[in-house]
């Protein structure tokens, strides 16, 4: 039974999830930890997904099933539900997802031996819309080697996640700004705060389905992770935050991007969104770049595979912008050849079924 203040509190927002929703709640009710509450937050979902909540919850008084009276997307969704949890530890888990048995009482233990530990992930297997295991997921568990890759990528499942509520409701919880990264800048300001781990052993299973990340969303994550760098580096050098004035996710098309902390993020992003034919046609006459070489071979495998689109798509055009010749494009594309065939001898050469963290997939 759940204690008048539970230890734990799993937050699972949830839109449009009834496929899943079920298997995702009943694994959470099966946890060998039982002392926690389930925040099922539904955010104007359409089809049986809060009467699923709802019917699950009147079976077992752990779990707090909320319907959001209007539509306020994942950053808000996560939010509200923060400021309805009772315990000082958070647990999140996403409702196409699925919690091993073992998983609390492993996160929770370990939390239990290390005051110092703000942020705790797991391994986790991949599986398919039917559940059918299809691969791991295996980040790294050293503390100061995960520092180190934070700073350029995110390696941590947001679905494996359990964090201090004292110190995630002290930053602010999720920023709106990130919006698709949202997860990847709260993982950058909770490690400026404590201890940051992943534990070795899988103990969710994370689905991979067609409606985890639209092509747009895509570079929208592409973006905000960028702009997620971008805050976090102003924070180690100048101690202060410049994100902290933005209202909502920025425009990289607007005119004062290119005087902004993110001026960076939008020039790359610019060139990546041409990889949409509509995206070229409407910003002919604009001011746009191509990255160097250097950065290109920098960019992350999402990045990449955008990327040559846009190149393709900038070769084959009757019209392009004036500072792209086709010989800057046609070198930049045969990097990116050359980058790619190396990306697929080394996922010959690595452990088979063996994958870096994924960027947040969280359907937005």
């Amino acid at each position: 039974m759940m204690s008048a203040e539970p230890k734990i509190s799993v937050v699972m927002p949830v839109h449009n999830g009834a496929p899943w929703l079920g298997e995702a709640i009943k694994s959470v009710l099966e946890q060998t930890f039982t002392d926690f509450e389930l925040l099922v937050v539904d955010d104007g979902s359409t089809d049986a997904s809060p009467e699923i909540a709802a019917a699950l919850s009147n079976h077992d008084s752990r779990i707090c099933a909320v319907r959001l009276p209007r539509r306020q997307g994942l950053v808000g969704t996560l939010n509200t539900a923060l400021g309805l949890v009772r315990a000082a530890l958070i647990a999140r888990l996403d409702a196409d997802d699925v919690a091993l048995s073992g998983r609390l009482a492993a996160q929770a233990r370990y939390f239990d031996e290390r005051p110092a530990l703000a942020l705790l992930g797991t391994a986790a297997e991949r599986i398919d819309e039917a559940g059918r295991l299809i691969g791991h997921v295996r980040p790294a568990t050293d503390p100061e080697q995960l520092r180190h890759i934070l700073e350029k990528s995110n390696p941590f499942i947001h679905s494996s996640v359990m964090m201090r509520t004292q110190l995630v409701r002290r930053l602010g919880g999720y920023r709106e700004p990130f919006l698709g990264a949202e997860d990847f800048d709260l993982w950058l300001r909770v490690s400026e705060h404590g201890t940051i781990a992943n534990l070795a052993e899988p103990l969710v299973r994370y689905r991979v389905h067609g409606g985890n990340v639209s092509e747009r969303l895509r570079l929208r994550q592409c973006f905000s992770s960028r702009l997620a760098k971008a805050a976090a580096g102003s924070r180690r050098t100048c101690g202060f935050d410049p994100a902290d004035r933005l209202t909502g996710a920025p425009d990289w098309w607007a005119p004062q991007a290119a005087q902004e902390f993110y001026a960076e993020a939008a020039y790359i992003v610019r060139f990546l969104d041409l990889a949409d034919p509509d995206m070229l046609s409407a910003h002919l006459g604009d001011e746009i770049g191509l990255p160097s070489l250097a950065q290109m071979l920098e960019f992350s495998h999402a990045e990449k595979k955008i990327a040559r689109k846009s190149l393709i798509n900038l070769v084959r055009a009757r019209r392009r912008p004036a500072r792209l010749s086709l010989r800057q494009l046609a070198l930049a594309l045969v990097t990116l050849q050359i980058g790619r065939a190396l990306y697929r001898l080394a996922a010959r050469v690595l452990p088979r079924n063996s994958a870096a963290a994924p960027i947040n997939r969280d359907s937005a």
